[in-house]
């Protein structure tokens, strides 16, 4: 090959290598995770290393109403959790990591930072820790939790009136951080159904808040509902049709998530790592890139689908499934038509009393548009929907769920079309 044309060559591999490496792609990740900075019951950097060891690119800490940022120590009980936690620390990191001390009598571990877990366990389009808070609020008994991710300072829960108010002070609070940092920051409603805190119609009145938990590997957060109460997908689907056709408010993104607090015991009722991740779609690792993607609905949900490639614009849907042997797969396309009935009437306990709960709507309101098997499902807009999303369900059972008999699932972020 003469000089010129292997020169040629060289340009054309290095702009090809160049390109590819500029191109978007998908990025696996949690944004709900507890570690011994609040009630998680291992360490943070075992908590990192978890997820890192598994494939995943990125995780957000999101311990209650705290940053790691200051030097922090937790005691050693003599319980067999805090004992194996500790054993395992020592066997994975050695005792050059593990800085321990005696306090009155009682052995005590130092937390490592944020900052020190960062310069450890990031790596440039590899692995990226983002930092988080689980802003803990409440109204009377309702428990109120917003993460608010890549934060540069602790949001001190501003409480409200009601529980609207509640979650727009606290979302208020990001957002004001972030006009003020310059940093990119977003805000997600955690498990609306966590002691019923949150119904459809409270949450449909939240300006700026475009993301919410659709899933959440908590035990105890009630993702389906019960005979009162709707479960997640359904909320989802009153609170978009409310606010792209009642109350022109932004779209609302689900998501899905681990929530996870326990790290040794793999059980239904134990609320383990591993249940529920997003998969991200953006040219660079890093904070920014991710919120931007995440705000523009670059993403999808999964507790165990995964997906090749969504395309979706306002004509159609298309979606490419990466199928596992032996497996099969149906898609719905799930959203409301223009026309639909927007009644709704409360639901009522055995007395007649109305609850404070989501109320009852049509079956107009999020209905199964279509429904289709294999492993590329597609959905042609017909021009009179609010928005069409799409949730995939496997035959393949979830990987330590939550609930006995879960399936593997994915969801894919509404289309929104406009018309009312």
């Amino acid at each position: 090959m003469s000089t010129a044309r292997a020169f040629g060559a060289l340009l054309i591999f290095t702009a090809t290598a160049l390109f590819a490496a500029d191109a978007p792609r998908w990025w696996k990740g949690n944004l709900h995770t507890h570690t011994f900075w609040s009630d998680g019951d291992d360490y943070p950097d075992m908590v990192a290393d978890w997820y890192k060891s598994r494939g995943y690119h990125f995780l957000a800490f999101s311990d209650h109403n705290t940053l790691q940022v200051s030097n922090k120590w937790t005691s050693v009980s003599t319980n067999r959790t805090s004992q194996e936690a500790l054993r395992k620390y020592l066997a994975r990191f050695g005792e050059k990591q593990v800085e321990r001390r005696d306090d009155k009598g009682k052995m005590q571990v130092r937390l490592k930072r944020f900052d020190e877990m960062s310069k450890q366990f990031n790596e440039p389009n590899k692995f990226l820790l983002i930092q988080s808070q689980e802003i803990t609020d409440r109204w009377k008994t309702a428990p109120i939790h917003i993460n608010a991710h890549n934060l540069r300072e602790a949001i001190k829960p501003r409480g409200g009136s009601n529980v609207v108010e509640v979650m727009q002070n606290n979302v208020n609070a990001v957002f004001e951080q972030r006009k003020k940092t310059g940093q990119p920051m977003i805000p997600h409603l955690n498990h609306p159904n966590f002691g019923w805190a949150v119904t459809a119609e409270e949450l449909a009145q939240v300006r700026g808040e475009r993301f919410f938990e659709v899933y959440n590997g908590h035990a105890s957060v009630n993702n389906a509902g019960d005979t009162n109460r709707v479960g997640m997908e359904r909320l989802w689907d009153i609170v978009l049709t409310k606010r792209l056709a009642e109350l022109n408010h932004e779209v609302l993104y689900g998501l899905a998530t681990d929530d996870g607090h326990n790290y040794h015991t793999n059980a239904f009722k134990s609320n383990n790592p591993g249940r529920g991740w997003v998969f991200v779609r953006t040219a660079k690792l890093d904070a920014a890139s991710l919120v931007t993607a995440l705000e523009a609905g670059e993403f999808y949900s999964s507790t165990g689908v995964t997906l090749l490639d969504v395309r979706q614009d306002k004509k159609r849907i298309e979606i490419e499934i990466e199928a596992e042997a032996g497996v099969e797969y149906t898609t719905q396309f799930i959203g409301t038509r223009a026309g639909y009935d927007p009644t709704s009437e409360p639901v009522r306990n055995s007395a007649g009393l109305a609850l404070r709960t989501t109320r009852r709507y049509s079956e107009t309101v999020g209905s199964v548009l279509a429904e289709t098997k294999g492993a590329t499902p597609r959905y042609e807009l017909k021009g009179d929907e609010i928005y069409v999303r799409a949730r995939i369900t496997s035959t393949k059972l979830q990987e330590n769920p939550y609930a006995k008999g879960e399936l593997a699932k994915a969801w894919t972020q509404p289309v929104v079309n406009g018309v009312k």
